[in-house]
């Protein structure tokens, strides 16, 4: 088995299109289709269900996509470690990161590792901390700036803690709410909410303590944008419970804080996904070494 036919594999399995992905990896559309098809033969399974408009992985494809992804990361992570040893640290570093994370400035760090190791092309995608996770067992990220916020992380993948800080209630200047110090459980379930999507570490983590109160809560307004939440609530359209890092952002100087029961507070905790040691390639390595305030490592959940 090729390892150029695993990548053309992933790269159409990816784009649902052979099109696409020919002009992807700069390729001709036929040479794409003719090692596909030599990958089918090979294993004795078709891959793929074609149509005029789609291409869909069939069941086989399904069960070949992540181990074929492992396996272009491990090759890779293989290259860079051979051109570490002799001192030319390069190829590709592909994060990820939850917005505005909690702990690290992120553009800090890649700013200094780009400084020492200019031959490195960073990659930077940014999504729910959910999403990251998964990317980076699936060996798409080589690591991510993450709020798991108690849930686990995928087989494979281990989490390095970066900070913890609790949730906080901010609401539109002038809301009954925010001339308190602290505000119960009960007094939120009538309040309109703006909150982030459910992938994100502090939307999964208020769902889940208003659950366990059997507190019922509308979140009218759903947002993947820090800045457009504290807007959403300066606007008086909502109030928003979010770690305590985000209000000390200009746009929140002027939104009233209320802190939550000191014995029931959610706690928010942001840290790096990573995959296991052995599958961690030496410029993701060097990057971890530039993170501050990384502790030890998480468990490894087993692939």
């Amino acid at each position: 088995m090729e390892l150029r036919h695993l990548e053309y594999f992933v790269a159409v399995a990816e784009e649902r299109h052979f099109t696409r992905a020919a002009d992807r990896l700069l390729v001709s559309q036929s040479g794409l289709s003719a090692s596909v098809r030599a990958l089918e033969r090979e294993l004795g399974a078709r891959l793929f269900l074609r149509n005029t408009r789609s291409v869909e992985l069939t069941e086989a494809g399904r069960a070949l996509l992540g181990e074929a992804r492992r396996t272009l990361a491990g090759m890779r992570a293989a290259r860079e470690a051979v051109a570490a040893v002799q001192g030319l640290l390069s190829g590709t570093l592909a994060i990820g990161s939850e917005q505005c994370i909690g702990g690290v400035n992120v553009s800090e760090v890649l700013a200094g590792f780009r400084t020492r190791y200019p031959g490195v092309e960073i990659r930077l995608r940014q999504a729910g901390s959910q999403f990251l996770a998964e990317d980076v067992a699936a060996g798409r990220l080589d690591l991510a700036f993450v709020a798991l916020c108690g849930r686990r992380p995928p087989q494979g993948v281990r989490t390095l803690p970066l900070t913890a800080e609790p949730l906080v209630l901010v609401c539109p200047p002038g809301h009954p709410l925010g001339g308190g110090d602290r505000v119960g459980w009960a007094e939120l379930g009538g309040e309109t909410f703006v909150d982030f999507a459910p992938d994100w570490g502090a939307r999964a983590l208020s769902d889940a303590a208003f659950a366990e109160r059997g507190v019922r809560r509308t979140v009218a307004l759903e947002v993947n944008d820090v800045h457009s939440l504290l807007d959403l609530v300066g606007h008086g359209l909502g109030v928003a419970l979010v770690p305590e890092h985000i209000t000390r952002k200009p746009q929140a100087a002027a939104l009233p804080l209320v802190r939550l029961p000191a014995d029931s507070t959610p706690v928010w905790t942001a840290s790096v996904a990573a995959p296991a040691p052995d599958r961690t390639g030496p410029a993701a390595q060097r990057l971890l070494d530039l993170v501050p305030g990384l502790s030890a490592p998480g468990p490894v959940r087993a692939a």
